[in-house]
């Protein structure tokens, strides 16, 4: 079947220029994004209006936090050079810091599936970052002079199961996010073209994740997917189908890996990365159920005619709390994924071995800026630029291999950038401003252990051990090395007794001819034992000086009394001896705000 390629130009800025493209649609009056006309702008006032302009996957990706929902943050404006966002003025007005951007977003229906090259004309000076789809980093560059330049780069459109939906939804549009401070749009060309696709399956490490604006990178999670397009500007275009939670098994029941095998053609690869979330289920043991699911996929993509890659798993900013060694959950997935790739010859991309470099390079407090905060796992921005560039870097150094030759179409198309992202001082998170306050967040209470039942029961070790994992944000496994001998692998439980040994978060006094004894009564002291142990991995503990509950304080829980106590969560009138209730403790876990 022959069809008329998709082609349209939409021109911005005509003061003082002549239009030689009768065909061009001039945009006129900073025109809001409409179905009718089927293009425009998208803002505040239209993304109220409409729930399909909410969502993030099938829009720019960019929204605004729940306290600026009724606002009007986006102000566009006109000159002589185009449309751009007069942000000064609404940065003071809303008290954002004044570093943040407001992004300018278009959006542009298209009437079918496939691979479109985009060309924008612009004018700008200093950063500018265009993100296109949803939010899928393309363009990014400084500019020491004003001056008009073009970026061309290539989008694939495709349909998707958003998060929280059970269902495919349809996206036919090419939506763009320009970002800087003196950005200005005038002029989009859209052409629809045939081209290799790569496409993309995976966890929330690789997804493409949202983000609220005014914009930080560094308090934006994103997953290295989203920013693999910024080192592949033609010739290939990116279909990122990960998503958060999924495994190689749910990858599949869940509906995505049909969205890829549908429109995956001779030509195309799939770039494969799990293991975060398989390591939590029994069945996906690295060499059980996750080494099955990676076969089943390399064998069906070479079925179709398409090359598959294998990625090993994102590397964990996770330390050890007993002696600060670093805690490598992800090793044995790591090492299958070689295995496998030796034994099928496909080629694999260590992530894992590069991420882990370079965590353990910098050190738990140095590798956190490329981390969301508080997040040990998922990565912001910044993380996310620079591990796209590790798995393109290691692409473009297997070219020399036996077997390669077949992915030579795709390292061709590679563009390696020296532009390194530093993290800059936008790694807090924005806090509701004074005047927003008494605005309801829509997604309820997100308090930890907000929810906790029975709270005044007394806590019992595995009970406290989940809370402590939770607080601290570790990572429950889904093995039980027989550690202790009451443990057996298959309770709820073992996972987390398991991550709890490894964080050197149960020490050796609280053992008893080795059994963990999971159903005994905590005391206060010894969850301060488990709950500063937590904390030691994430933060330091304050200088231990002596104090009034000293002398109340089992020996070895001395130095874990003393930090809770100079941090404010136990007092001199607290008894340690009594059993600590449910809620209690979540209260600890609250206000130490690991």
């Amino acid at each position: 079947m022959h069809y008329k390629m998709f082609s349209k130009t939409f021109v911005f800025q005509t003061d003082g220029k002549v239009n030689t493209d009768s065909r061009a649609i001039e945009v006129a009056g900073g025109k809001l994004y409409d179905t009718k006309t089927g293009y425009g702008f998208v803002v505040e006032e239209n993304r109220r209006k409409d729930e399909w302009l909410q969502m993030s996957e099938l829009n720019a990706g960019f929204d605004v936090p729940y306290w600026y929902r009724d606002e009007t943050v986006t102000a566009i404006s006109k000159d002589s050079k185009g449309y751009f966002v007069d942000s000064t003025a609404i940065i003071d007005r809303i008290d954002a810091k004044k570093e943040r951007l407001i992004p300018l977003c278009f959006k542009a229906d298209v009437n079918r599936l496939g691979n479109y090259e985009v060309s924008l004309k612009l004018y700008a000076k200093g950063e500018v970052m265009v993100f296109a789809g949803p939010r899928r980093l393309v363009y990014k560059n400084t500019l020491e002079a004003e001056q008009e330049i073009k970026c061309t780069f290539v989008l694939n459109v495709c349909d998707i199961i958003p998060r929280g939906k059970t269902c495919l939804w349809e996206r036919r549009s090419v939506d763009i996010a320009l970002l800087g401070k003196n950005v200005h749009l005038q002029e989009m060309a859209i052409k629809q073209i045939n081209c290799p696709t790569l496409y993309i399956a995976g966890d929330s490490t690789v997804t493409d994740q949202s983000a609220e604006y005014p914009y930080a990178p560094g308090t934006s999670y994103a997953g290295w997917g989203q920013m693999i397009s910024a080192y592949l500007p033609k010739g290939i275009a990116v279909s990122n189908h990960a998503h958060s939670g999924l495994t190689v098994e749910s990858f599949r029941s869940e509906g995505h890996y049909a969205i890829i095998q549908s429109n995956i053609k001779p030509g195309d690869y799939l770039m494969m990365q799990f293991g975060h979330n398989d390591q939590k289920l029994m069945h996906l043991k690295a060499r059980g159920g996750y080494q099955e699911g990676l076969i089943e996929y390399i064998e069906e993509t070479r079925a179709r005619g398409a090359y598959p890659i294998i990625i090993t798993p994102l590397a964990r900013n996770s330390w050890k709390a007993n002696d600060g060694t670093y805690n490598d959950l992800l090793e044995e997935y790591a090492d299958v994924c070689l295995e496998i790739g030796k034994k099928y010859k496909v080629p694999v991309v260590d992530l894992h071995g590069m991420s882990k470099g370079f965590v353990l390079e910098k050190g738990l407090e140095a590798a956190k800026p490329y981390f969301f905060p508080k997040d040990f796992t998922h990565s912001n921005d910044y993380g996310a630029y620079m591990m796209a560039g590790f798995v393109v870097e290691a692409l473009k150094n297997m070219m020399n291999r036996s077997g390669m030759e077949i992915y030579a179409r795709l390292v061709r198309c590679i563009e390696l950038r020296e532009d390194a992202w530093i993290p800059n001082d936008d790694l807090e998170l924005p806090e509701v401003p004074e005047a927003y306050r008494n605005i309801p967040n829509p997604n309820g209470d997100m308090t930890l252990f907000a929810d906790l039942e029975r709270p005044t029961e007394p806590l019992v070790r595995v009970d406290a051990l989940d809370m402590v994992i939770k607080s601290a944000r570790f990572f429950p496994t889904n093995v039980f090395n027989d550690i202790y001998d009451d443990i057996v692998g298959h309770e709820w439980y073992a996972g987390t007794v398991e991550c709890a040994y490894q964080n050197g978060i149960i020490l050796p006094q609280m053992i008893h001819n080795n059994r963990f004894e999971p159903d005994k009564k905590v005391t206060l002291e010894e969850f301060l034992v488990f709950i500063m142990s937590g904390y030691r991995s994430r933060k330091s503990l304050p200088e231990e000086i002596a104090c009034e509950l000293d002398e109340m304080s089992t020996v070895y829980c001395i130095p874990y009394v003393r930090a809770a106590y100079k941090l404010g969560v136990v007092h001199s009138d607290d008894d340690l001896k009594a059993w600590v209730t449910r809620e209690r403790a979540a209260e600890i876990c609250r206000e130490l705000k690991i």
